[in-house]
């Protein structure tokens, strides 16, 4: 018997550590799928990521010479490795975002290598003590100043980085210098970086460059055409025909709550994008002055629009909704004013797409046509929306001919919260109770019908706000026009718009690209 127990217990030790063993490689098989299907993803939404990568590995391999190869490295020193770091934290995806960062890091050095030096030759003419007092002072009053001029806007937004390199390599210098002669150090460093910054300008500027304006150019027009798309697909979805809609799919993964959280999400982009733009040269159609702050205050009200196609998405997922007869009383003209809406986005997006001027008085005039069938429709159906109000000015007019109403009237109010008492004590007054169901039938269906329509209420008011927005929308365009010296339209010229536009996967691609500021 103990044998056998042995042997089960053997046994059954082998099929757990079987168990195990199948269920780390099923994990290591999963993660290895799920790897390669992001490595994919990622290269096809953005093919110029690869090539960056590509840049990278090639400025890497360039600059590890100067360490690897015996010649360079005798002329540079241990400090050649400064060159491969410079690589590493300069090199950035677009090229205002290297230029920025190259050029304070070059001027961070430059500077603090002659100020180092400065203070080290007054400190030398001091002895011993006075030199450590004096080095020390330096020390302290450079790092205060510099750490409180990060606080300026100005600094902050251009320089910060390249204040930050000024008081790591001052410090290097004036402290290293007490103990060391640094003079050979500071020159050997001072040209590897130089390398190394020239080297991530060539990669950026020249080979396939990526410009941080024309970036937040193309975000801009692809934030209007995914407004526009989630507007149209919201109205669409809330005037199906079915009466349940159920929501099968998480809101996460809903292409319309993607289109308009872009735009929600884009503020750190835009102001990054617009901010590497101005670093930029003269390139392509745009002018080294162009007036990249205007993107961003366009984006300040798309991201005020998009805050409406939010809430008109979140009435598709409200719990409490109108009955479908009610929205069929409405439905063709808020369906045309759906229409109209992303009509006017498209060609705002394609006239910033084009740099031509907008032309958008005939859209205009049958926008505020739809707006008009949608105010008369509502005009229409005044009971749905005045309910009790109405019900009680019919009551005012029928007392002044029939004293009775006014009688009755008066005992349904105060025999109304006796029917509430009647129902909380649970006693008495019965007969009370049913007399009045009557007329308190007719209060109840007129109520009802008014609450089914505070729903669709609320849905068309932020519709009709939608359009209102719009022309804050349209002010920042036509700013842009001017400013930009965008091409006007010809009288022979034909305007063509089509709602399909970028694929909705690259949406999002332009916010991602937003350099990150390393340390040395």
């Amino acid at each position: 018997m103990a044998g056998n127990e042995v042997s089960i217990n053997e046994a059954s030790s082998v099929t757990v550590k079987k168990t195990r063993m199948e269920i780390l490689l099923g994990e290591m098989k999963r993660f290895r799928a799920s790897f390669r299907r992001m490595t994919l993803k990622v290269g096809r939404e953005d093919p110029r990521r690869i090539i960056h990568s590509l840049k990278v590995g090639v400025s890497l391999t360039l600059t590890s010479l100067l360490y690897l190869l015996n010649p360079l490295f005798e002329g540079m020193g241990q400090n050649s490795i400064w060159a491969v770091m410079t690589v590493v934290v300069v090199l950035e995806f677009t090229a205002g975002a290297t230029l920025r960062k190259g050029v304070n890091r070059g001027l961070g050095t430059l500077t603090a290598g002659l100020l180092a030096f400065l203070i080290e030759y007054v400190a030398d003419k001091t002895g011993p003590v006075g030199r450590a007092i004096f080095i020390g002072i330096g020390v302290f009053l450079v790092g205060v100043a510099c750490t409180y001029t990060r606080f300026f806007p100005d600094i902050k937004k251009n320089y910060d980085y390249g204040v930050v390199i000024f008081l790591l390599t001052f410090n290097l210098i004036a402290v290293s210098s007490y103990r060391v002669d640094v003079l050979t150090m500071a020159n050997q460093r001072f040209y590897t970086i130089v390398i190394g910054c020239g080297l991530c300008l060539f990669m950026s500027l020249v080979i396939f460059p990526n410009w941080s304006g024309e970036d937040l150019h193309n975000s801009t027009v692809l934030k209007f055409e995914g407004l526009a798309r989630s507007i149209q697909a919201c109205v669409n979805e809330y005037f199906q025909e079915s009466e349940s809609q159920v929501i099968e799919n998480k809101l996460s993964e809903d292409p319309t709550y993607k289109d308009y959280k872009a735009v929600l999400d884009s503020k750190s982009s835009d102001e990054t994008l617009a901010l590497n733009a101005s670093w930029e040269p003269k390139y392509s159609g745009f002018c080294y002055r162009y007036p990249w702050q205007q993107y961003v205050k366009i984006g300040v009200v798309l991201r005020h629009f998009g805050y409406t196609a939010m809430a008109l998405h979140g009435c598709l997922h409200s719990e409490i909704q109108s009955p479908h007869s009610v929205r069929a009383l409405f439905k063709d003209p808020c369906i045309r004013v759906a229409a109209k809406l992303p009509e006017v986005l498209n060609e705002l997006a394609d006239s910033i797409r084009n740099h031509r001027c907008c032309s958008l008085g005939i859209l205009s005039d049958q926008l505020h046509e739809a707006l008009q069938d949608l105010n008369t429709a509502f005009k229409s159906q005044p009971r749905l929306f005045v309910g009790l109000d109405h019900n009680k000015g019919t009551e005012t007019a029928n007392e002044k001919s029939n004293k009775d109403t006014v009688v009755s009237s008066f005992s349904v109010k105060t025999e109304n919260s006796e029917m509430l008492e009647c129902k909380s004590k649970k006693f008495g007054a019965q007969s009370k109770c049913r007399s009045l169901r009557p007329t308190l039938s007719k209060i109840a269906i007129t109520g009802l019908e008014f609450a089914e329509a505070l729903p669709f209420a609320a849905f068309a008011s932020l519709l009709v706000e939608t359009v209102a927005r719009l022309d804050l929308v349209i002010e920042e365009v036509e700013k842009l026009e001017r400013l930009a010296f965008f091409k006007k339209l010809k009288p022979g010229d034909e305007i063509t718009i089509t709602c399909e536009r970028t694929p909705r996967k690259n949406t999002e691609d332009f916010q991602l690209q937003v350099p990150s500021e390393g340390g040395d």
